[in-house]
């Protein structure tokens, strides 16, 4: 694959923008920024310190060319039904908290910030079917400038997950106080039923894609 951009600074910038446009889109971990960032206003940090607990690793596994695993019909398919099926759970557990969490203050994810960041970034199929293919575009043409290159790209890349978290989770924070009992069920109601729809949709996904290719 060749560079699609000849010019380093041209390319993080391309990159940066690249990067934002996925990380400010609704997800799991956007969903759990916003949950855990109601108790903690570091919450954003530590689950983008969770995040990258996974992303720094298969970043490195693409950069040495096993990124073509992950396009594998039959991998889709099992990283679709684990993920999926776990990310269901994670979304109701979400759910069946948020009345009593009102009450007592009790945590919506039953992990810590940081392992909440590596589950929801783990199990979201996604995340991986991007980096096999938008995100292996770019360590592709960050090669081309060097290995100095793909780490300036990884550093940055994961700041901009930093960033954004960082700022949702301390928002939440700083705004609980303005919430009624009502919003407070109805913020997590929604973020439990997106965990859940992203869960059915993970699972869905690469089922219909192998019924495609049967």
């Amino acid at each position: 694959m060749e560079p699609f951009i000849d010019n380093f600074w041209v390319f993080l910038g391309t990159a940066i923008i690249i990067s934002l446009s996925g990380v400010m889109t609704p997800g799991p971990l956007f969903a759990a920024s916003i949950a855990k960032g109601y108790t903690d206003k570091r919450a954003g940090v530590k689950i983008a310190l969770g995040h990258g607990l996974v992303e720094f690793p298969l970043m490195a596994i693409i950069a040495l060319s096993l990124g073509y695993v992950f396009e594998n019909t039959a991998v889709r398919l099992a990283i679709g039904l684990v993920g999926g099926t776990l990310m269901i759970f994670l979304g109701s557990m979400m759910l069946r908290k948020r009345n009593s969490a009102v009450q007592d203050g009790s945590e919506y994810i039953p992990y810590d910030a940081i392992t909440a960041g590596a589950l929801t970034t783990s199990l979201n199929p996604y995340f991986l079917l991007w980096w096999a293919t938008i995100g292996a575009w770019l360590i592709v043409n960050a090669q081309s400038f060097g290995a100095v290159a793909v780490i300036v790209f990884a550093i940055v890349h994961w700041s901009c997950d930093l960033g954004w978290y960082t700022l949702t989770s301390y928002t939440v924070f700083r705004t609980k106080h303005l919430w009624t009992p009502r919003i407070h069920r109805l913020v997590f109601q929604t973020c439990g039923v997106l965990m859940v729809a992203f869960g059915i949709y993970f699972v869905v996904g690469p089922a219909w894609d192998l019924v495609n290719s049967l």
